[in-house]
């Protein structure tokens, strides 16, 4: 049986995992030099993957919402019961936007960054920074997100 201290360690190293995650996410931006084309179609896809995603939040569907992650995060997250859970109190900007604007994404070996641009329900602009890798060679799969405040304006 699970205490109220064992649910509290067990958040906090989701958590801490999270924060290594979005660290190592940060490690791999690409640097302007070094960004790789993508063709149209992985453009589209990838979009398509975090759109679905935001989709499945606003529905409250946890499982499909986790259905979009990578090994990686299915891992740290453990269910996809917590996973919801931490992004509706951690993330509100991603759980629930108003405003979506997606920018041009970055390639770098075999790693994507998606920037999108997000409001939230107070208006707050957010630059959620997406990391995806392909997922046994086919589809996209979210290996990472980093949301930082744009002061910047929206797209």
């Amino acid at each position: 049986m699970r205490t109220y201290s064992s649910h509290l360690l067990h958040f906090y190293l989701v958590r801490l995992a999270g924060l290594l995650a979005a660290a190592a996410c940060f490690l791999m931006l690409p640097a302007p030099g070094n960004a790789a084309t993508l063709s149209p179609a992985d453009e589209k896809s990838v979009r398509a993957v975090i759109q679905a995603q935001l989709a499945a939040f606003a529905k409250d569907d946890a499982h499909k919402a986790f259905s979009y992650v990578a090994p990686n995060v299915r891992e740290t997250m453990g269910s996809a019961a917590v996973f919801l859970a931490v992004v509706r109190s951690e993330y509100p900007m991603i759980y629930r936007p108003t405003l979506v604007a997606f920018l041009k994404p970055e390639a770098k070996q075999n790693v994507v960054i998606q920037r999108v641009q997000m409001l939230d329900a107070s208006g707050d602009a957010w630059l959620a920074i997406y990391s995806l890798q392909r997922s046994k060679g086919k589809v996209w799969r979210i290996t990472g997100c980093v949301v930082v405040e744009n002061k910047g304006r929206m797209a």
